[in-house]
């Protein structure tokens, strides 16, 4: 398996235990939900708002996670790029990146890679870059010394 598809890997793994988790957050606050309407004969629902409030933030970010899970389907592996576009390796001077989903570091071999993603802010910074451009973020200077 290449660094790509390993990298790659990890991010669809992230993205699926995300989504397992607001479904399982979900069912829960529906289940929550279903318990309080079967025990409460009064007309006092103030216990419920909160819990809808709870369903409508996990159902937004199920619906992010799954946004995210299809984008990295949109990546293949097996593509080498000469400038930086979702799926490509970036190496600079200072740092590697996954041009994938912001996931923060990714441990691979020894090596340290950052997932992000193409709307971070820095992601805008090298979107469209090729070997030899250089960037400023936070303050350091990247020079891209490599894409994959």
């Amino acid at each position: 398996m290449t660094v790509k598809e390993q990298l790659l890997a990890v991010c669809q793994n992230y993205a699926s235990k995300r989504i397992a988790s607001y479904r399982d957050e979900i069912e829960t606050i529906k289940e929550s939900i279903e318990n309080n309407d079967k025990s409460n004969d009064e007309d006092d629902d103030s216990g419920n708002g909160k819990l809808f409030n709870d369903l409508e933030k996990n159902a937004q970010h199920l619906t992010e996670a799954l946004k995210t899970l299809d984008t990295l389907k949109l990546i293949n592996p097996k593509t080498n790029h000469t400038s930086v576009v979702l799926g490509s390796i970036v190496k600079t001077n200072a740092s590697n990146f996954f041009i994938s989903t912001s996931i923060g570091a990714i441990e691979l071999e020894g090596t340290t890679y950052f997932g992000i993603s193409l709307l971070s802010p820095i992601g805008q910074l090298l979107k469209n870059k090729v070997v030899g451009d250089s960037i400023e973020f936070n303050g350091n200077k990247h020079t891209i010394v490599a894409i994959k």
